[in-house]
């Protein structure tokens, strides 16, 4: 239970879906109570969570949005989770910080926040356990086994709509507002053997200069990193980190900041909040309780999504292009019904004279799904804004955890209305996400 039953401790909205499934991973890990909304609820829905939870989500879409549509996708999310006053509000941005002054702009998301939060925001990309790391501002991200440097890192520097080609983060973010930003390297981070650091202040009044309230005093804000934060003069302050010990500083010095603290980061900023105040937990169950064939759709154009299709297909798994036309999927149902996995794909699919191919891959997908439920519980959607908008057309309204199998990997039941999709279990796979035998390893499960 939160420690006020009126109000969450960290309430956050995740620019994807994948990504908003991670945070629900890192807290579940440490013992945190929490809720994913699949886009926006009620306020009183949102509240009623908030009661019993200590932390709160909104999945968004802003990654895939235009720069001109931010505003009304967060501005208006943001005051929703300001409505529960939680100590903490995530945005949730991908760890390798998949954002340009055009499309899914965190320099825009800053701004907006700008509006609502005084104080200067945090923003970690880093994620030591993923393969992400930040040092002295430069941003490397692992894949197959090799750190890159995030320009030259094969995915991401060849991303089809966000391509990185600047792997310094206050650099590729002034690209993307006018904003002052900084970035405070790990070698200005407290050392072990200084002074015990406090944590959770929760003055209401985080500008600089002024007097603490709610019955604070300077004492109760002496957390060496919390204060190079508030004297850094930024908009945004870009953390290093390349290890849990960072993350873990990181983590007091957010909990010991005037709250509401906005802040921007990966998975790896949730585990930071998480690991400073970890509570006793039974472990998540490693397997869920659906068996049977697996359906995958994929919206995912990166190669490793298509080295995993290639591998089931080894494995002698159905694998074909999803049709956009709509076509007929018998040949998908007999496969299922048959006890035969399937994988779906749209790296090969044919989108000839199609004005808005994202979302006619998602409604061929939902389609499909639709039709496979009757022969399977157990689905993957690969890709970030896929698992949004496939998510949203079945009509699911929240997530919970059901299992981690392994890593990041996580299995997800479905809350909805309608009862056929009700209880499914889902795996929200990102494009870079999983080995090469991903796929098959689930249904192995």
């Amino acid at each position: 239970m939160p420690e006020d039953s009126a109000r969450p401790r960290v309430a956050f909205y995740g620019d994807d879906f994948t990504g908003s499934v991670d945070v629900l991973l890192q807290f579940a890990r440490r013992g945190w109570t929490a809720r994913l909304f699949v886009g926006r609820p009620s306020e009183a829905e949102l509240a009623a969570a908030a009661a019993t939870n200590d932390v709160v989500g909104i999945a968004g879409v802003a990654r895939s949005l235009p720069t001109d549509a931010i505003e009304a996708e967060v501005g208006p999310a943001l005051d929703l989770l300001l409505s529960v006053d939680p100590d903490i509000v995530q945005y949730k941005a991908c760890s390798t910080a998949d954002s340009s002054p055009t499309v899914g702009s965190l320099g825009r998301v800053l701004e907006v926040a700008r509006e609502r939060f005084a104080g200067v925001a945090p923003i970690l990309f880093a994620q030591p356990d993923f393969g992400r790391y930040t040092a002295f501002g430069n941003h490397f991200a692992a894949e197959r086994g090799t750190v890159y440097r995030l320009d030259r890192q094969p995915t991401m520097s060849r991303h089809p709509s966000t391509p990185m080609h600047e792997s310094d983060l206050v650099e590729h973010l002034r690209r993307q507002t006018s904003l002052p930003l900084a970035g405070l390297p790990f070698t200005q981070y407290p050392l072990p053997g200084e002074p015990e650091l406090r944590v959770r202040a929760r003055t209401s009044d985080p500008t600089p200069g002024t007097a603490p309230q709610n019955g604070a005093t300077s004492e109760d804000e002496d957390h060496p990193l919390a204060a190079r934060i508030r004297e850094s003069g930024a908009a945004g302050l870009v953390l290093d980190a390349l290890d849990e010990g960072h993350l873990r500083v990181v983590g007091e010095a957010l909990q010991s900041l005037p709250r509401p603290v906005f802040a921007i980061g990966s998975g790896g900023l949730s585990h930071a909040v998480a690991i400073s105040d970890p509570r006793e937990v039974d472990p998540i169950p490693a397997r869920g309780s659906e068996t049977g064939p697996v359906l995958v759709v994929s919206g995912s154009r990166s190669a490793a999504t298509r080295r995993q299709a290639d591998h089931a297909a080894a494995s002698g798994w159905l694998v074909r292009p999803l049709s956009l036309a709509r076509g007929p999927l018998d040949d998908v149902v007999a496969a299922l019904a048959a006890g035969r996995s399937v994988v779906l794909t749209s790296d090969d699919a044919d989108a000839h004279g199609m004005d808005n191919v994202l979302a006619a891959v998602a409604e061929a997908s939902a389609e499909a799904v639709r039709a496979a439920l009757p022969h399977t519980r157990r689905v993957i959607i690969a890709g970030g804004d896929t698992s949004s908008r496939v998510t949203g057309l079945l009509g699911v309204t929240s997530l919970s955890i059901a299992a981690n199998p392994w890593a990041n990997v996580v299995l997800l039941r479905a809350h909805a209305d309608s009862p056929e999709v009700d209880g499914i279990e889902l795996l929200l796979k990102g494009g870079q996400v999983g080995d090469d035998d991903l796929f098959e390893a689930i249904r192995a499960l």
